[in-house]
């Protein structure tokens, strides 16, 4: 049976994901280790939201369950209203592939095309042609107008990135997940990359989902959520790096001493 994708108008008084009580684990008996305990969690539309916490903390696992790429234990995760327990791999695969963009560490891109056929790829091998007007938006927002032609190995780092981002963008996905986007980068060039997802919220009112490590990062974002030991633990909104370190320390001053 195929999965109906709820309509435009339904969907808004949705929030772009949630997590329900999700708990993953891994391993059996003894070996068993819970990445996730039991998260609860909005992300709501048109939104940054940064997901921080320490190493081990199930940042990159909850990101992992919530765009459908790992399936979770038990509990719920939702993109709109479709709920990911629901779907077969098919499904789960054209949700992915309609519904999420996806911006990685690495880059990703395929070294014999250029920036525009890598921003591209997604909606060709879905047999979608790209809307004119809207490439030429996220294109401008990324700052890729007069690298379009480039072949990835002429490409800065940060422009890769850029393209990756693009690529993102491209297919007006309900959500944009990004998983450490600038960990390959320097900070000149990942502070451009920080800038265009924050514009890519500002102007074009995309979700933005970010895992990352570094409170500077994370003080692009709306919103932060802190996990700790697989539980979500905080949330700080309208954040400065200032206030995300100091919560991070105080969450590794807690681990130290527990």
């Amino acid at each position: 049976m195929s999965q109906t994708f709820p309509s435009p108008s339904t969907a808004l008084v949705e929030p772009a994901a949630r997590a329900s009580g999700l708990t993953k684990t891994y391993g059996k008996g003894e070996t068993r280790v819970t990445a996730l305990d039991a998260v609860s969690v909005e992300f709501a539309r048109g939104r940054f939201t940064a997901v921080m916490g320490p190493s081990g903390s199930g940042k990159s696992t909850l990101m992992h369950c919530m765009a459908g790429l790992d399936p979770v234990t038990s509990g719920s995760a939702r993109i709109g209203g479709v709920e990911l327990s629901d779907l077969n791999d098919r499904q789960l695969t054209r949700l992915r592939r309609e519904k999420v963009g996806f911006v990685f560490q690495g880059f990703n891109l395929l070294p014999a095309l250029t920036a525009l056929e890598n921003i591209t790829l997604p909606l060709r091998l879905a047999g979608r042609r790209p809307d004119p007007a809207w490439l030429d938006t996220v294109v401008a927002t990324v700052g890729l107008a007069g690298r379009l032609a480039h072949r990835p190995t002429q490409l800065s780092g940060g422009q890769q990135q850029r393209v990756a981002v693009a690529r993102a963008l491209v297919s007006r996905p309900e959500i944009v997940f990004a998983d450490e986007p600038t960990g390959n980068l320097d900070s000149r060039s990942g502070a451009e990359v920080l800038g265009f997802l924050r514009d890519s919220v500002r102007e074009l009112g995309q979700t933005v989902v970010m895992v990352t490590h570094d409170p500077v990062a994370a003080a692009h974002a709306d919103r932060v959520v802190f996990l700790a030991d697989g539980r979500l633990v905080d949330e700080l909104h309208e954040p400065t790096s200032g206030a995300v370190l100091d919560r991070m320390l105080a969450f590794e001053a807690r681990g130290r001493t527990s």
